[in-house]
């Protein structure tokens, strides 16, 4: 598969699939590009063209020690689009990519981008302070931090099973998932897994929602105990009130598997709707 060679030195592992008009997928925190599996296929066999990636310190990018701040995120994606030289396109972020996806829109503009969806996306904004009284306390993602200086495996395996919603009397996903799903999540570097915490919890995305001019689709579930949506996707159809806003009753955060088929058909509809 193809690395783009950034300009700081590091490079990108991406793949780029199918022919029509591009959507490019932004994976979440912490596995890759290859979580995508269900929507690529879907996009596939509706003649898109799909490209994902793997963001630096994860997957088969690489591991650089820094440089996990959005800025330089979003200049990573921003020299994928460039080099393939993507026009009418659509971005779509999972969970901590959806950040990816609002700082492009205030960083770089909307000349390539026909739309956006935000699924499950930690935007606009999750630490709990004075200006977000409701948000998610600092102590919660210092807990994490402290488990995966611990045990950043048996985190991984305890958190994936939060992530699809598992429980006793619920299991939405296979354990093979499951279990596909954790290899991902160790291929990331331990700097990464750690650093990326801090990004995504204490970005303040407000202020990037003023550059969502361009048709936008937010999708959250509502029983996702990773990303509330009340703290999310509720607030940014609130504070982007063009946007199409689904939310799917006791969905989980991994619902690209767990609802991947009404995550698919509403993409899809999406798509349809939207060109440059």
């Amino acid at each position: 598969m193809p690395s783009l060679k950034l300009r700081d030195g590091n490079s990108l592992h991406y793949k780029d699939m199918g022919a029509g008009r591009p959507v490019l997928l932004v994976h979440g925190w912490p596995l890759t590009g290859d979580m995508w599996e269900y929507q690529t296929l879907a996009l596939l066999e509706a003649g898109y063209r799909v490209i994902t990636y793997d963001r630096r310190g994860f997957g088969q990018s690489s591991h650089p020690f820094g440089g996990y701040d959005y800025d330089t995120l979003t200049a990573d994606l921003a020299e994928l689009i460039e080099s393939l030289d993507l026009t009418d396109l659509t971005l779509v972020g999972f969970s901590m990519g959806g950040g990816e996806v609002a700082r492009y829109l205030s960083r770089y503009g909307t000349t390539r981008v026909a739309g956006v969806a935000l699924i499950a996306s930690v935007v606009p904004y999750l630490l709990q302070d004075s200006s977000n009284p409701d948000g998610v306390p600092v102590d919660v993602f210092a807990d994490f931090k402290a488990q995966i200086r611990r045990d950043r495996f048996a985190f991984l395996a305890e958190f994936l099973k939060s992530f699809y919603g598992v429980s006793m009397i619920r299991k939405p996903v296979s354990q093979a998932l499951i279990d596909w799903s954790f290899t991902l999540g160790i291929m990331a570097s331990p700097n990464a897994t750690l650093d990326c915490i801090d990004s995504f919890s204490r970005t303040d995305f407000r202020p990037d929602l003023a550059a969502f001019t361009v048709p936008t689709l937010v999708v959250h579930g509502t029983g996702d105990k990773t990303v509330p949506y009340e703290l999310t996707g509720k607030r940014v159809k609130d504070l982007v009130p063009h946007a199409r806003y689904v939310e799917y009753d006791s969905a989980p955060h991994g619902l690209f598997a767990t609802d991947a088929e009404a995550l698919n058909r509403d993409l899809l509809s999406f798509l349809s709707g939207t060109t440059l």
